[in-house]
């Protein structure tokens, strides 16, 4: 049968995989995350090569809510260029920045990884106006503020898979959760006394208070918060110079004298200093808690903040770029109205319910209507979630060519 191999083959590629944990073991950090301490909420007694991080990166490639990425907006909407990033680009580039800290830190890359790409799943269409719109919807319906991260992990730890979720390790779903907003700290710190009990508490605590804060229990975790910054603040600024939204010259002198002034030379010099400056992690001791942090000089600290207003200032909130987000807003309302109902009638009058046909008869069942209507708008992409408006009558904005 596909799958199986002769005994003698078994032996064999296990033997490998007890080699790579031994490598680990002697040649990583002592304050790495070890694929021997994965942990999952359920044992799994299938024999398997891989090891256990490298597995849940695998998981979350092959997951339908990771195919979505491929439409869903990174910073610039309804923009016809194809040189702009899109979500699927920006999770590929934190997960080769992050390996990359982690190969010089002596970190778990297989770890990276799997949290990189997992990260931005729960994003729902249009980015973080898509967001807050639907956090709207979600409170005006009685439910709790909707936060990317927490989508991110009810979607692979229990949409996929008809709604019994992959089953990832507790540390890549706590860097998922733990994904939470801006960095502002210099510096990042692990908090390592966490277990499947503690993180179902975290989820929800930070449901309940979106301004909770949250630290990974990996300085794994702890590295692709910071990658995810590195990797998209240069970036968009790129895409905002290919779009004419702003001039390379405008970037803050400061800025540009200490990082660069193109994507390049920006990734390059906070990779540089992040790495030189944690680079007593690689030394450190099991014990030796004072080397348990990753972060930046306080001089490139300083020139990434204000890198961050600049964009925040000149990108983010420009009034040059304005896609039509009144008519999104509207196809939202519409489209979770109209949803909604479905659910509602599904319920009252057995309604066909093929807009749910991927879950589980116990998730529909412990749902409330307004649940499952935010988790399936979550899930669309930008194109698809155009398709439905229009299908229900909305007026849906148009992509706008900007010039090249």
């Amino acid at each position: 049968m596909i799958g199986q191999c002769s005994a003698q083959h078994r032996d064999w590629l296990n033997g490998i995989r007890k080699d790579l944990d031994d490598r680990e073991q002697s040649g990583f950090s002592a304050l790495a995350c070890l694929s021997r301490s994965a942990v999952r909420r359920t044992g799994e007694t299938g024999a398997d090569h891989r090891q256990p991080f490298a597995q849940d990166a695998d998981r979350i490639l092959h997951s339908r809510a990771y195919s979505r990425y491929i439409d869903k907006t990174q910073v610039f909407s309804l923009v016809d260029n194809d040189h702009i990033t899109h979500r699927v680009l920006h999770v590929q580039m934190v997960s080769r920045i992050g390996r990359t800290i982690g190969r010089f830190l002596g970190l778990n890359e297989d770890l990276i990884e799997a949290v990189a790409l997992g990260h931005d799943i729960g994003h729902p269409p249009f980015g973080h106006e898509g967001e807050r719109i639907l956090s709207q919807l979600c409170r005006r319906h009685g439910l709790a503020s909707f936060q990317h991260n927490i989508q991110s992990v009810q979607f692979l730890d229990r949409f996929e898979r008809g709604g019994t979720g992959w089953n990832l390790t507790l540390q890549v779903l706590d860097g998922i959760l733990c994904h939470d907003g801006e960095v502002q700290a210099r510096q990042l710190r692990p908090d390592r006394r966490k277990d499947f009990s503690g993180h179902d508490r975290e989820l929800a605590a930070k449901a309940a208070d979106p301004e909770l804060p949250l630290v990974p229990m990996t300085l794994e975790g702890c590295v692709v918060r910071l990658a995810d910054t590195i990797a998209y603040i240069g970036r968009d600024i790129e895409d905002a110079i290919e779009l004419r939204l702003i001039a390379r010259a405008e970037i803050p002198a400061l800025c540009a004298s200490v990082l660069g002034s193109s994507n390049g030379t920006i990734v390059y010099a906070l990779v540089t200093d992040l790495l030189v400056n944690s680079g007593q992690v690689r030394e450190a001791g099991i014990s030796d808690t004072n080397s348990d942090c990753i972060g930046f000089s306080e001089e490139v600290g300083l020139a990434l903040q204000q890198l961050k207003a600049f964009n925040y200032q000149r990108i983010y909130t420009n009034p040059a770029f304005k896609p039509d987000f009144a008519k999104i807003h509207h196809c939202y309302e519409r489209l979770f109205e109209h949803f909604l109902a479905r659910a509602q009638r599904m319920d009252e009058e057995g309604d066909d319910r093929s807009f749910l046909r991927s879950m589980s008869p116990a998730y529909v069942a412990g749902q409330s209507p307004a649940a499952m209507v935010r988790d399936y708008l979550a899930g669309m992409t930008d194109a698809y979630f155009l398709r439905q408006s229009a299908a229900i009558g909305c007026e849906i904005p148009e992509r706008i060519c900007l010039p090249k």
